[in-house]
């Protein structure tokens, strides 16, 4: 296995791990007021969800590319 496929496989999973963090923390009661009072998130919710999705898009991308 390649070094490009090892980092690719490391970079999903964290990605994922992220993204199930930051999907957590929208239905957390203090993170629905928030959001009710100023119409978004807080800043490290969509921390998580927006390095998340770039990790996993990024771990996917070096899997599948030769």
């Amino acid at each position: 296995m390649s070094k490009n496929r090892i980092i690719g496989i490391v970079l999903l999973v964290a990605g994922l791990i992220a993204l199930y963090f930051g999907f957590n923390a929208t239905s957390a009661p203090t993170e629905e007021i928030s959001e009710a009072l100023t119409g978004q998130y807080s800043d490290r919710t969509m921390l998580y969800l927006i390095c998340g999705a770039v990790s996993a898009v990024a771990g996917v991308v070096m899997l599948f590319r030769k």
